[in-house]
């Protein structure tokens, strides 16, 4: 159970309120709601995040783009996984666009990741989104995410973040495309929250073994209320 704060730079401030601005905020949730680990961008995690306060595993997000520009998506490395270490990340987080025409080259620069951090012993969770005019329409059909979980795995990442691919059925596929490399399921955008909870049980059920989570958590008006109601799904 992951908690995502990664979204300042990939989306902006509109995400954010008075309640959710402050990452200390949202540190203090991923202590209080004793997550596995939260998800941050250098930049927060150099100035916010203490082992000794904050006791909970780092994961440092090590590219990202805005979304400002209007072209097929490229998310670029930002942070090199010897400064992840420094900053003391338990393992390190990379979006690769499946279907971009820069795949080629996020797929290079992946690859490098992959190498850098296996060779120090720190475990790779790709981001594995299906995105440009070549899949557009169909991100998250269950073709498209089964073969996005597949490069994941041929990569060579050892846990996948992906999005839900609407039935337990498919989503099944999904998991035995992504074969040893594990699945956790992407929150997403803000959800009703019978709604979030269904389909987080629905994607465990088919063989997700988590969710990494954001707005769901950190925009609901009782962010450990909902914390808790997913522990519940997960035992």
């Amino acid at each position: 159970m992951f908690l995502a704060y990664d979204h300042g730079l990939e989306h902006g401030p509109t995400d954010f309120t008075d309640a959710n601005i402050d990452p200390s905020k949202i540190l203090d949730i991923a202590v209080k709601g004793k997550y596995d680990g939260i998800i941050l961008q250098r930049g927060i995690a150099e100035k916010y995040f203490n082992h000794k306060i904050h006791r909970t595993n780092l994961i440092i997000k090590l590219n990202g783009k805005t979304n400002l520009v209007k072209d097929e998506p490229y998310s670029a490395p930002l942070c090199a996984v010897d400064e992840a270490i420094k900053l003391g990340a338990g393992a390190v987080g990379y979006t690769v666009y499946v279907g971009s025409t820069f795949e080629a080259q996020m797929f290079k620069e992946f690859s490098r990741v992959i190498e850098e951090a296996h060779r120090r012993d720190l475990p790779v969770v790709a981001w594995m989104y299906p995105r440009g005019a070549s899949v557009k329409g169909k991100e998250k059909s269950k073709e498209i995410l089964a073969y996005a979980a597949r490069v994941g795995l041929e990569l060579g990442a050892d846990m996948l973040k992906m999005h839900y691919a609407g039935s337990i059925e498919d989503m099944r596929w999904v998991v035995k495309s992504a074969g040893k490399s594990r699945i956790i399921i992407s929150g997403g955008e803000k959800l009703d929250e019978k709604e979030f909870i269904s389909d987080l049980r629905d994607s465990l059920k088919s063989g997700c073994c988590g969710i990494a989570v954001g707005r769901n958590v950190w925009q609901s008006k009782d962010p450990l209320d909902i914390t808790y109601k997913i522990k519940l799904c997960l035992t």
